[in-house]
């Protein structure tokens, strides 16, 4: 079957989408081995290099793996949900970067999307988890550690407890809200929090899970939430103060 490409888009783009849908349709499984590229040029009737380029943005989404020699090819990989955190993380920066959200819409959605995975969270937990937090409370509390460290540390703590869900989907879901919104929101209060409020918050949170009590996990996630919306109410006061001296 020969498809009809529009000429007026970028034809590698067009072919990986037609491959990339017939992945998701099931038209092509796990494994299975794609046509050779010369049996793309002449489906897609297009050139080698195009059919190339078409391959490599498959790859470069984890969609498919190449393999050389007699038996190589490109075959359909098997996609994991870590796989994909990287571009759910990128998607989502993206959109908070490129449209006008304002700081208070990305932190209701950035903690009401943590709140739901609570009570699973608080039922599930496991060691490692709770081991992972405790290691990042820790962290957070060593004299010197610089803000790009700090805050590094409070993506990890969060990352902990939205995997303590053990819910694959939920934490792809949420590695945007987690690992996107939080950097972002970070840049805007940082210089306004005051670490050991923060540390204790998190420890509060730690404890909650540890004693699988998801009311208190969740008031500490609501304390936290509304104090961030304060730290960035301060900056922006702060901010605007100054440009008018």
């Amino acid at each position: 079957m020969k498809y009809q490409l529009d000429q007026d888009r970028e034809l590698s783009a067009q072919i990986a989408g037609e491959i990339r849908d017939a992945i998701v349709s099931g038209k092509l499984i796990v494994n299975e081995r794609l046509p050779s590229e010369s049996e793309l040029c002449e489906r897609f009737n297009v050139s080698r290099p195009t059919v190339r380029e078409a391959l490599k943005r498959l790859a470069a989404q984890n969609l498919i793996r190449t393999m050389r020699g007699a038996t190589g090819g490109a075959f359909v990989n098997r996609l994991s949900y870590p796989d994909a955190y990287g571009q759910q993380i990128t998607t989502a920066t993206l959109l908070l970067s490129m449209n006008e959200v304002s700081f208070e819409t990305a932190c209701e959605a950035r903690f009401a999307l943590e709140r739901s995975c609570l009570p699973l969270a608080a039922e599930r937990r496991q060691p490692d988890h709770l081991a992972a937090m405790r290691a990042e409370i820790h962290r957070q509390s060593q004299p010197g550690l610089s803000d790009e460290v700090f805050c590094a540390s409070d993506v990890a703590f969060h990352r902990a407890l939205v995997d303590a869900a053990d819910n694959p989907v939920i934490s792809y879901q949420l590695a945007g809200a987690v690992e996107a919104m939080q950097p972002l929101m970070n840049m805007i209060t940082f210089n306004e929090r005051n670490r050991a409020r923060i540390i204790a918050l998190h420890t509060e949170i730690a404890d909650g899970l540890e004693a699988q009590d998801s009311a208190r996990t969740e008031a500490a996630i609501g304390e936290l939430a509304t104090y961030t919306v304060e730290l960035a109410t301060s900056a922006r006061n702060r901010r605007d103060s100054g440009s008018k001296t």
